[in-house]
């Protein structure tokens, strides 16, 4: 890799839509208050957004008090890398039309454990970057032999 400068690219909202796709476990950040927390979660992503399953408990009682979230997913290689945020709101599905829906998509709990609320993320902004990945360059401006 000659040039740094092509080391990272920003992704337009397609490209991390596909890569938002293209996979199952990411983290959904909450916030209430002072307090900032993180949760692994896994989902799907549903016409551009993030549906998730989770049971009564601390998530679920942040999301009730402040919906504004943020959820990021990523991926590395030996090669490359890349991460995509999202920012949005989590809606709780209420409607039985909405959980009958979601319950189509085939997302499941990875762990043994009864999750019965749906939580959509609908988004306001999504954002990602791809990394190649690669030696660190001469960082004194003097190239070693």
């Amino acid at each position: 890799m000659s040039d740094h400068h092509d080391a990272v690219t920003a992704l337009d909202d397609d490209q991390c839509w596909e890569r938002v796709r293209g996979h199952q476990l990411g983290r959904l950040v909450t916030r209430v208050g002072d307090v900032l927390d993180i949760f692994p979660v896994n989902f799907v992503e549903d016409d551009r957004t993030v549906l998730f399953r989770t049971a009564e408990g601390s998530k679920l009682f942040e999301l009730t008090v402040n919906d504004e979230v943020v959820f990021e997913v990523d991926d590395v290689t030996a090669d490359d890398a890349w991460s995509v945020v999202v920012r949005g709101r989590a809606q709780r599905l209420d409607t039985s039309a909405e959980v009958e829906r979601a319950d189509g998509l085939g997302l499941t709990p990875w762990i043994p454990t009864l999750k019965y609320v749906y939580v959509r993320i609908v988004p306001h902004a999504i954002s990602g970057r791809a990394f190649l990945r690669g030696p660190e360059p001469d960082r004194y401006g003097v190239a070693s032999d």
